[in-house]
């Protein structure tokens, strides 16, 4: 094996970033050296790149690049759940100055990722981490959605919105979910009843659906106003709101006068301080259960983007082009998520 590889790098804040061979990782204690068959590409990533997403803790130059899936090559001291050629997937980098999955290889934190479902190509199973963990942080771990509650997703067609259906359809619920004219088609396919958010108010589809009690789980994976509605969206009492991306200003008079609940999402906590990484490895085992039973699938942008077109994924997925898993509001038809793919897998 050489003692170098090529990785994309931000360099600096609103600069394309620059292919470079950069010395090969040795994986340490507890760690595990991935060959990289494929990486997502997330919107935090564009966000590093132009110098923002701040709480990402990722100081420039650095690779980046959150997800991935791959094939284990090299096993540091005390991995033992892992083997030579296993094919896993994760998010084990790309943040907290740790190096991120656009390079040929990682030194990653064997706590942080998991066996490749068998059912996923390298580039599904690439396009699954962040989403899944995200979805299951909110849904499983804040709400424990469960057979009998009736479940609204906003932004059903986006890339947490489609996994969040699938996930609590796969757990009993009775699934809703909001998109625009465009995708109502795809969150039908993923098994939920479709809300087109633009041609139906908030009042009537809450009358329709729910007789006026509002939905006992809304997930918000829009923010915004869209969160500002889901407060007036969930049940009395016993009505839980999720969002991962509670981060503005918000009233909570209309969820304090329900007595409900709200539940923040943070799925990048344990990369930046360490704590809780092992639940990640376990959400992992989780989505590949699911996607092994025929219960979980990921869209995926039939555009195919190597290495070297780094520059074109990541403007593509900052313009909102890859909604599959672009921008998450699920407004438009998506292309499903934008993956950077290494060798043939």
């Amino acid at each position: 094996m050489n003692h170098s590889m090529l990785a994309a790098i931000a360099e600096s804040a609103q600069s394309p970033l620059a292919i470079r061979h950069i010395d090969l990782p040795v994986p340490g204690t507890g760690q595990v050296l991935v060959k990289v068959h494929a990486a997502g590409v997330n919107p935090l990533d564009t966000k590093i790149a132009a110098g923002a997403g701040t709480h990402a803790r990722q100081a420039l130059p650095a690779v980046l690049g959150l997800d991935l899936a791959g094939t284990v090559v090299g096993l540091g001291e005390a991995v033992e759940e892992f083997t030579i050629g296993q094919e896993v997937f994760g998010m084990p980098g790309g943040i907290g100055g740790a190096q991120g999955t656009m390079a040929e290889y990682i030194a990653v934190d064997a706590r942080l990722i998991a066996v490749k479902p068998h059912t996923l190509s390298m580039r599904e199973a690439a396009a699954l981490p962040l989403v899944f963990i995200t979805a299951w942080e909110g849904l499983v771990d804040r709400a424990n959605v469960r057979t009998g509650q009736r479940v609204l997703i906003h932004g059903g067609a986006g890339g947490v919105g489609q996994v969040a259906v699938q996930l609590a359809k796969a757990r009993g619920a009775d699934v809703y979910a909001t998109g625009s004219a465009g995708s109502l088609d795809f969150i039908r396919s993923l098994g939920a009843t479709a809300i087109d958010y633009q041609a139906q108010s908030l009042e009537d589809y809450v009358e329709h659906y729910t007789a006026g009690e509002g939905f006992d789980i809304v997930y918000d994976t829009v923010g915004g106003s869209t969160l500002d509605a889901s407060f007036k969206a969930v049940k009395a009492y016993t009505g839980h709101v999720l969002s991962c991306l509670g981060w503005g200003q918000h009233s909570l008079a209309p969820l304090s006068f329900k007595s409900a609940t709200y539940s923040g999402v943070f799925t990048l906590a344990p990369l930046l301080t360490g704590k809780g990484r092992e639940h990640h490895g376990a959400i992992l085992r989780e989505a590949a259960a699911l996607a092994n039973a025929g219960q979980l699938t990921i869209r995926v942008d039939q555009q195919h983007f190597a290495l070297s077109d780094v520059n074109e994924a990541f403007r593509q997925v900052a313009e909102g082009r890859g909604k599959g898993k672009g921008k998450g509001k699920g407004k438009g038809k998506g292309k499903g998520k934008t993956v950077i793919q290494f060798v043939s897998a």
